[in-house]
């Protein structure tokens, strides 16, 4: 077995990535998580304060305020979509959500992974393609590299780690097609 050396690990983040990080996690637990998701109001609050961070965000979405977004600029949601309670966005890589889109509570997009072939483990960012018109279902896990295609329904509790096509159901561990949608 082969030792790591901790001290010469190359972290990846920039000093800039690192207190862009920073003011971000100072904004979002100020300005964000404390709005209540209930009011419509404050998803246009949320969305503002998203998109000051560099989130690129549609008309007429919803972000519920205990959704965890590790990095906003690295965000993009189209119209007309929701993103549920408890949703975590580990989004060091960049995650794209279509329009008409809906991704349930308690599921985890993943959009980094690393290299398990050498010792150190470097972090890879690996971007997340969700399509238009999908539902993501509670609980679901969204890899790294994922490409959702379009009206797609992935199901409760399912880990997506590989391509979906359009118009398709999905589930399971790993998640395997059920059946066509029409």
């Amino acid at each position: 077995m082969s030792e790591i050396n901790l001290i010469s690990y190359n972290f990846s983040f920039s000093r800039k990535n690192k207190m862009l990080r920073g003011v971000w996690n100072i904004a979002y637990l100020l300005f964000f998580t404390i709005t209540p998701s209930t009011f419509k109001i404050f998803k246009y609050w949320r969305n503002f304060i998203l998109r000051i961070f560099g989130a690129k965000i549609g008309c007429n979405t919803l972000i519920y305020s205990n959704v965890l977004i590790w990095a906003p600029w690295n965000l993009e949601v189209g119209d007309n979509c929701c993103i549920g309670s408890k949703v975590d966005c580990y989004n060091q890589g960049k995650i794209r959500i279509g329009n008409n889109t809906t991704i349930s509570q308690k599921t985890y997009l993943c959009a980094s992974t690393h290299d398990y072939n050498k010792p150190d483990f470097p972090l890879l960012l690996k971007p997340i393609t969700i399509g238009n018109g999908v539902w993501i279902a509670a609980g679901a896990f969204i890899g790294p590299n994922v490409n959702i295609g379009h009206n797609v329904i992935v199901a409760a509790r399912a880990v997506v780690v590989k391509n979906v096509d359009n118009n398709t159901v999905v589930g399971g561990n790993p998640a395997t097609k059920i059946k066509d949608r029409t």
